[in-house]
């Protein structure tokens, strides 16, 4: 079977250069001097935001200790200080989340402002987005995780801690330092820590071979993209203008097989290497970057394996806190998925400059999915959960990626025309 699929790929890879010829061209990719340089500007000036941030945690932080010293020297009983301590950590924390906000959305909206109507070319403008949300989230969990760790320093409960163990060694308000902050920003997670588990040592070779693995598979996604992805694109687009279903279908099917294999690629190069790398050289000591995702036996259990650094953040920042107020499971879960669609909208429309909404209505449609594969997961047997991972395949390779390349990349020409000079493709 092996065999046979390895001679089947390569009679496809004779064919795709017997028609096309060689399409791969470095000087064809329309990079202007413009791009390059506000993109550079953006990737630089962005992790400002999270030095804001810090400065916002250090007056909070001087604050807090204000009140617990004015609370110390004072005469009154434990139930009034809890209440005028209370008080006093909800005044503040509105000044504060005031100031966090405004901080974060002003790093988000003039990064897609740039993107969307100064930055020309896609993949710069994805890379900028990209770091911006990435930035965006982070400023979000700093301030989150240092408001629950301030309430718990100015109201301690009398009994139990409600903070892990861990935490200890770095209590609030010792960990607002830059350099938490710094290790933070640079650390391969979403989800802010006064202190994370850390490895011994360092191993040079470990760096290395994941390097190695990062630049080898960007070489392959590239040439995948340029040589088979795009010839297949372009020859869609008199078919989705005359609307002929059967030949967009076909077209559809045939786009399926390239993008699933540059996904992967792409996760591979992420996720298994260049996360591994980062967390190997700040000695970051949880590696679960994802789990098994492919053997997902519903469409649930595959968002909540495939990515874990943006999982643990929606669980710990959206969905415990919906869940702890008193929202049904079914809320929290919708709220997650609305704001993650909101993020992917962000992600693929502002750099290709077609706000469409399909990777918004994508992320909204995983609600009946998963609402459709559940049952299936918790059936006994393996039939059960077999079928679930049939749909989520069928889901994930037919009609998620390609047709949503398919329509954005037909926006895009319909907008601009090719990102890159074509070479006679037909």
């Amino acid at each position: 079977m092996v065999i046979v699929l390895i001679v089947m790929n390569l009679r496809l890879v004779v064919e795709n250069f017997m028609k096309y010829g060689v399409l791969i061209c470095i000087r064809c990719h329309d990079y202007r001097r413009n791009d390059l340089l506000l993109s550079t500007l953006l990737y630089a000036l962005v992790p400002c935001h999270l030095f804001a941030a810090y400065l916002i945690e250090l007056g909070a932080a001087q604050h807090a200790k204000a009140i617990l010293g004015r609370l110390k020297r004072s005469d009154f009983n434990p139930n009034s200080n809890s209440i005028q301590t209370s008080r006093s950590f909800q005044a503040s924390w509105y000044i504060i989340a005031w100031a966090h906000g405004i901080n974060a959305t002003f790093c988000l909206l003039v990064t897609t402002y740039t993107v969307y109507y100064h930055i020309h070319h896609p993949l710069l403008g994805t890379i900028c987005q990209i770091h911006a949300i990435i930035v965006w989230l982070k400023n979000c969990s700093y301030a989150f995780t240092n408001r629950d760790l301030r309430h718990a320093y100015l109201l301690p409960e009398p009994t139990t801690s409600p903070l892990p163990d861990l935490y200890s060694q770095r209590p609030y308000p010792t960990n607002v330092t830059f350099g938490n902050l710094a290790y933070f920003w640079w650390a391969p997670t979403l989800v802010y820590q006064p202190i994370y588990p850390r490895t011994p040592t360092i191993r040079p070779l470990f760096i290395a071979k994941r390097l190695a693995e990062t630049f080898s598979l960007s070489i392959f996604i590239w040439l995948a993209s340029a040589q088979y992805a795009a010839p297949v694109l372009r020859n869609s687009l008199d078919k989705f203008q005359t609307m002929d279903l059967a030949s967009l279908l076909e077209r559809l099917m045939k786009l399926s097989t390239i993008s699933c294999v540059i996904w992967l690629a792409g996760f591979f190069a992420i996720f298994q290497s260049a996360l591994n790398a980062l967390a190997e050289i700040m000695r970051f000591g949880d590696r679960e970057f994802y789990t098994d995702w492919w053997n997902s036996p519903s469409v649930g259990n595959y968002w909540r394996t495939w990515n874990k650094p943006v999982y643990h953040f929606m669980r710990r920042h959206i969905y415990s806190p919906l869940v702890g107020r008193g929202y049904s499971n079914i809320f929290a879960s919708a709220m997650v998925f609305l704001f993650s669609g909101f993020l992917h909208e962000l992600l693929v429309g502002v750099p290709t400059h077609n706000i469409l909404g399909v990777a918004f209505v994508g992320m909204v449609v995983q609600l009946p999915m998963i609402a459709i594969t559940a049952p299936l997961e918790r059936m006994k047997g393996v039939n059960g959960r077999v079928a679930g991972n049939c749909i989520f395949w069928i889901s994930f390779c037919l009609v998620g990626q390609p047709l949503a390349a398919l329509l954005y990349f037909f926006a895009w020409q319909g907008k601009y025309g090719s990102v890159s000079r074509e070479k006679g493709v037909v």
